[in-house]
């Protein structure tokens, strides 16, 4: 179950008009939280996201499976916006048993390195044209400030790359 805070914050992206993903994130994020506090563990990172997004799904964000994905995921995320409808409680013995099994998985999945891993791997598999119109709209709705400090942030890492 999301916690509060999660839900507010994504309910608070909906009203700003932030697209799905954005939505989703937060619970991804929540997701990552806990697998890095022990709460339990994922065998990668892939997975922790993927269980954040069936979070965010039976919370009620539309997000759709991506297009390419595997037959068996697009049947799963109609399951999950499925259950966002019915609210029905889920079934004990299961939970249970997903919990115990995600409970000897190890913690690595949400280090830094593994989710910046995935990341890239994500991005690799996108072309060049759409990591770019992405690039520039992150730009466009960033604001002055943050713009600002991100400008620092890559003149930072530029001279220290050099």
């Amino acid at each position: 179950m999301p916690s509060k805070t999660t839900r507010k914050r994504a309910a608070k992206d909906k009203r700003e008009g932030k697209s799905p993903s954005t939505q989703a994130g937060e619970y991804v994020h929540e997701e990552i939280e806990h697998v890095r506090e022990g709460k339990h563990g994922a065998r990668s990172a892939k997975q922790a996201i993927a269980i954040g997004l069936s979070k965010a799904r039976r919370a009620g964000v539309k997000v759709p499976a991506k297009k390419g994905a595997k037959k068996a995921t697009r049947k799963k995320a109609a399951q999950d916006s499925a259950a966002a409808k019915k609210r029905k409680a889920p079934s004990k013995k299961r939970s249970t048993a997903t919990k115990k099994a995600l409970k000897r998985e190890g913690r690595s999945a949400a280090s830094k390195t593994a989710l910046s891993r995935q990341a890239r791997a994500a991005a690799k598999k996108r072309p060049a044209a759409s990591r770019s119109a992405a690039a520039k709209k992150a730009a466009r709705t960033k604001g002055a400030k943050a713009r600002s400090a991100a400008a620092k942030k890559a003149a930072r890492t530029r001279k220290r790359n050099s």
